[in-house]
Order: structure tokens, then sequence, then C-alpha cells
């Protein structure tokens, strides 16, 4: 007998598309507010202006790759400064890490660069073509003049909304009102052109066609964040103990003893990121009329509000971003039918058996703060606290300091001994500046030491403004001083602004002869 032959599995599933639909309360409020910030920042801070100064940028926020300097307001990284950016990579991370323990996936949810254009792309979308039910009226239907129209008008508004967002992102990198002309009049280098239209397109794909597509297989936060969440994390989540078994016509259900309707309301409870809150088989069928309900009446407002497209009452899932959208959706309903709000809350792992027992949640500020966010938030604010006393700290001027050795000193014709060093004096101010150069020693050696610069005067250099000086540096010991006689002396080259306070030192070494 045979058996007819089964088509493989497909290893690739193809997109369905997700509409959300609209929704008020006070998590999609906040995530306007945070979408109209962060945007507002994004476009409005490379036309900013800082006065540093003749002949320097006044741009505020810049990152001059010409001149291989980054410019914040009032500071200015050089290249051999780049561990401030890295502290901030850093302490990025640990932000990350900190509010992933204590809040779950917020960042996704509110303040991430996909989040936010992909928000934004909805809303474009839902004023031109309707809410939920007319976009998929519109998708089901052929294609026809109407069609047409509302796309080509979507399509080219997302276009635009692309195109300023790579736009804005060039003007980071050079004078904005020049480049701007620059790019008007097509004369702007081939490169700015280049990026604009990498960003453009990618804003345009990942914005408006793959979405939750991006977060759920390109982004790899998904996959860590269970290493930084545990039974204490507060994250979005439902509470199937109130809310089962679902009906369209439930009725009040009787609350776990000792705990009323009421003592729920606003208390926060959750799900681990681990666990799944999974349905009884018995659940997937209609309950009959007589048998007690939950609060939830199936009205499915909590998925149609998703953008992920998720269920959050089949428990935390990897899709979930956070946004608490569903929370609103639930509190809008709860509203409606005379149930108390928190049937999807933001709750914690660690009082869903207190809550099934009657027993209170433990206040907000106890899963807050706890000894993982006390460590992660301690660790944040070491590496700050010691960026910016690096920041206050350092010098004007910087000085790299290599002896030559080949050879390693020189022999004069009057038994002098000399050593040469390689020097680079970089001048971080915006005014051509002198330095002075000594060197120090224990003792009195250094007091036999005669110093001189190749191409200056003496021991006195003047470099250019936001240059760097690069020269060879003698030192000479006469005959028979304590420096000749010994194989390696330590000393310090020191550099003084003259007239001023910028001064920095190098450790080095004075090679002799040994005896």
């Amino acid at each position: 007998m045979s058996t007819p032959q089964m088509d493989p599995p497909s290893l690739y599933a193809a997109r369905e598309p997700i509409f959300p639909k609209r929704v008020k309360g006070r998590f999609r409020n906040l995530k306007w507010i945070i979408m109209g910030i962060t945007l507002a920042i994004y476009y409005i801070t490379p036309w900013l202006r800082w006065d540093r100064g003749p002949n320097m940028p006044d741009q505020a926020v810049l990152v001059d790759l010409a001149n291989r300097r980054f410019f914040f307001f009032w500071i200015e990284i050089w290249p051999h400064e780049f561990y401030f950016v890295a502290g901030l990579l850093v302490m990025a991370g640990l932000g990350l890490f900190l509010f992933t323990s204590a809040l779950g996936r917020v960042w996704c949810g509110y303040t991430c660069p996909q989040t936010v254009w992909t928000d934004l792309f909805i809303l474009v979308e839902r004023w031109i073509e309707g809410d939920r039910n007319n976009r998929i009226r519109l998708r089901r239907q052929p294609w026809n003049a109407q069609k047409i129209r509302l796309r080509a008008i979507k399509f080219t508004t997302w276009l635009l909304i692309a195109l300023l967002t790579g736009g804005a992102w060039v003007f980071y990198f050079t004078d904005a009102p020049t480049l701007l002309v620059d790019l008007v009049t097509g004369q702007a280098h081939p490169i700015a052109y280049m990026t604009i239209a990498v960003l453009t397109g990618t804003t345009f794909l990942f914005g408006g066609f793959a979405r939750e597509q991006i977060c759920i297989y390109a982004c790899p936060w998904p996959r860590i964040q269970a290493a930084m969440m545990d039974e204490d994390t507060l994250t979005v989540a439902y509470r199937e103990w109130r809310g089962e078994p679902r009906g369209k016509t439930g009725h009040d259900r009787r609350q776990p003893k000792g705990h009323g309707a009421a003592g729920v309301v606003g208390d926060p409870a959750i799900a681990s990121p681990d666990a799944t809150v999974a349905r009884a088989p018995h659940l997937e069928t209609p309950a009959p009329a007589s048998e007690d309900r939950g609060d939830c009446i199936d009205c499915m407002a909590c998925v149609n509000v998703c953008p992920m497209g998720i269920d959050i009452r089949d428990g935390q899932q990897l899709e979930c971003i956070t946004c608490a959208l569903c929370i609103d959706a639930c509190d809008e309903i709860m509203a409606r039918i005379g149930k108390p709000r928190g049937l999807i809350d933001y709750m914690a792992l660690r009082d869903e058996s207190a809550e099934r027992a009657g027993a209170a949640p433990k206040p907000v500020w106890k899963h807050i703060l706890r000894p993982r966010t006390l460590m992660y938030f301690t660790m944040w604010s070491m590496i700050g606290v010691l960026l910016l006393v690096a920041l206050f700290l350092r010098s004007s001027v910087d000085l790299n300091v290599s002896p030559v050795r080949n050879p390693l000193f020189v022999t004069m014709s009057d038994g002098a001994i000399r050593n040469t060093y390689e020097i680079r004096l970089r001048n971080k101010q915006h005014d051509a500046t002198s330095y002075v150069f000594a060197a120090e020693a224990e003792g009195a050696a250094a007091q036999d030491l005669t110093l001189s610069i190749e191409g200056a005067s003496g021991d006195t250099v003047e470099v250019p403004a936001d240059e760097t000086l690069s020269a060879r540096l003698y030192l000479t010991a006469p005959a028979g001083s304590a420096l000749t006689r010994s194989q390696s002396t330590p000393l310090r080259l020191v550099v003084q602004e003259q007239g001023g306070d910028g001064r920095t030192s190098v450790e080095t070494v004075f090679h002799g002869r040994s005896q």
C-alpha cells in the first residue's frame, strides 16, 4: 500500500501584515510624547549652533571626520581620547541592562529607533488609509483607482520621511547649512548622496514593510533580554487567574480568598520572561453559560492594538516589546463593562503566586530597587563619574615621547652623551601657543642636562592652533656627570604652556655608558 508523498515542511513562513488598531490611553500618550521628543532631537540637533571662536566649526554637535574630532557643545574629543566614546558606549549598554532588569523591554517599546519610525509610519498609514478595518479591507480589495491613489500617497509620504531621515544623518558629519545648499545645488560629495540613498531605502523598508520582522529576526536583544530579567522584573503580562475562563457574557468572578477585585487595581504583578501562561485545553471552547467566568470577555482588543500581532494572554513572548498598548486597550474595555482595570498590567512574577493566595503584592519600588538593578546603577554611575573626572582634569596639551633606540646614545667629541627622542606635541587650543620643555630627574642630575629641539630655538616651540608638532628633542649630559656613568636613568620630560596653565609630562629614561 503506497502512501501519498508529502511536501517537506517549509523553514520560512511568509509575513502576515499586521494592522494595529488605534488606541487611547496613558501609555499611548507616553509613546506619542517620547516619539515627538526623540524625533525632534534627531532632526533639530544638527542645526543648533555653538560659538567656539574664529576658524572653528559653530555646529553644536559635529562628528568632524576630516579633522578627526568630535564636538558636543563645549566638549571636544580628539582621536586619542576615544576612551570617552568607549565609556559612553559602555554606559549605554549598562543603561540598557538596568532598564531591562527593572522594566523589561521598555527601550524597545518606547525609544528604539525602529519602534519610533514604525510608529510614525503607522500614523501616516492611518491618516491616509483609515483605521484597522479600513486598512484590512483596502488590502483585500482588488487594485482600482482608489487603492492606487491611496497607496501612492502613502508610499510618497513614507519616502519623504525616509529622505528626511537619511538627510538628517549626514548633517551630523559636516556643517549642516553648507551641506544643505551643496545637496540642493548638486555640489555635495558623492558619498553624501550615497549615504542618504542607503539610509532612505533602509528607513522606507524597515519602517514601512519589515516592521516587526526587524524586532523578531534582525535584532539580537529579544534573545538576550531573558538574562537581564528575573522574577522581580516588571513587564506587561495578563492576570490569568482573574481573566480565565473567558467568556463573552462573563460576570464577576469570585476572586482569590481575601483579594477582592478592587484590590488588584493598579497593582504590579507579572509573568516571567521565561514563563508562558498556557491556556488549558478546556478553555479553547466556550464555557457553558452557567459556569463561573473570568473578567476577560475575549474581545481581542489587546491583540488588535499590538504592533507585533501577538496575544499577551498566551504569556510572555519573545516578540513582545513591552509597549503596553494592550494595557490601554484592556483598561478601556474593563471600564466599559464595569470591571476594575489591571487585567493586563505591568506585573512581576514574584507577585503572581501572592495574588493567587490573596496576599498583597510587593510595592513597585521594591521590584525596582533590588540588588541586580542597584549593581547596574552603581556600575553605570561609577563609569559616568570617572568620565567626568577625566574630562575636567584633562590637559589642553598632549605629549608623546619615544626614545630613539638606534643608537641608544651618541658620544660627542668632548665626551658628552646625547640622547635623542621623537616627540609629538598636540595643541588642543584654538590659538597658536608656545610651549617650554624641561627635564626632571631625582637629585640634581637633571641640572647637568642641556635640552634642545630640532627646528626651534632652545627649549621653546610654537604649535599652531589645533595642530600636532612632530620633532626631535635632544638631551645632552656633559662628560663625567652622573648621567653619563649610569646605564639608564629615569627622568621626566615636562612641557609647560608659556604664560598659561597647560602642563603635562611623560616618563622616559636617559641612557649613558655603564662603567
